[in-house]
């Protein structure tokens, strides 16, 4: 299968699967066309926490301005409670290189219903959940329609709870974002970022979002994103051993043997399928 490329040249990956969803700040539009060009599989320009209240109607300006005239991104637009949303909402709507919003500070799954519908219905929205009230109600947010993905504003909810950020103290709001995706059916959820330019620290961090069952990370620079993007792609030796399997599969007439063989059947086939999204590749013997 040829791989599909953004009008910048770069593989596009769908943004179900994707890995690296860069926040850029909306107050920088000299920077959008870098930031589409960069290694992130989703470019989120930041009309919300990255600009200040007086410079917002100015910012969501340069955005439209900017994807009307060929950029192609998601946008990060104001909470439904705050006095910016229903005008992030009205300029956006039917802009032509929208790709889908991050709704902010989300609680409750009519803000994402709500949020869908004044979009017109095909806009994908991502919640970004960043207190303890939507941690506690993220199944019914995954469940609203509309929802397209689930992230984590873990910086936000960390301040809402007094929680600390360390891997054990944020392993219950991760799951419960992962185990809320799945019960909405929504593809696994989007981890909070790192903070601070240190790549072994990203990697570890990163590391933990993959064994938490989380599918993609939010990144503040561009240069955290190749290294967000190989720590979640399957590894070569994942896909050597679901190419093993599965040709070993075909062979025996695909038949059953035992129990283990349906859950590796399933990994092997998922692993494929992202090897052949995030173009992850094994020499040939």
């Amino acid at each position: 299968m040829n791989a599909l490329l953004t009008a910048s040249g770069k593989r596009a990956v769908p943004a179900e699967l994707a890995r690296s969803w860069l926040l850029v700040a909306a107050t920088r539009p000299e920077t959008f066309d870098e930031a589409a060009a960069s290694h992130a599989d989703v470019v989120v320009l930041d009309i919300e926490d990255a600009v200040d209240a007086s410079h917002k109607p100015d910012a969501r300006d340069d955005v439209v301005r900017w994807l009307s005239n060929g950029g192609e991104a998601w946008v990060r637009i104001n909470d439904v409670t705050s006095e910016f949303w229903a005008d992030d909402l009205e300029s956006l709507r039917r802009v032509r290189g929208l790709k889908g919003v991050m709704l902010a500070k989300t609680e409750f799954g009519a803000q994402v219903t709500d949020t869908a519908q004044r979009l017109g219905g095909d806009v994908p929205v991502v919640a970004l959940v960043e207190s303890a009230v939507g941690i506690e109600n993220a199944t019914e947010i995954a469940r609203a329609r509309g929802a397209f993905r689930l992230a984590f504003g873990s910086g936000d909810f960390r301040r809402d709870t007094g929680m600390a950020a360390d891997r054990e103290a944020m392993a219950y709001p991760r799951a419960r974002l992962v185990i809320s995706s799945r019960c909405g059916n929504l593809p696994g959820p989007i981890d909070g970022p790192t903070v601070g330019t240190s790549h072994p620290i990203l990697r570890e961090q990163s590391a933990t979002t993959v064994t938490m069952g989380m599918t993609g990370k939010l990144c503040l620079s561009a240069d955290q994103t190749p290294v967000v993007n190989e720590v979640i792609s399957p590894t070569r030796t994942d896909v050597e051993w679901a190419q093993e399997f599965l040709s070993d599969f075909d062979a025996r007439g695909r038949i059953v043997r035992d129990g283990s063989d349906l859950p590796r059947l399933g990994r092997a086939r998922k692993i494929m399928q992202l090897a052949e999204a995030f173009d992850v590749t094994v020499p040939a013997r």
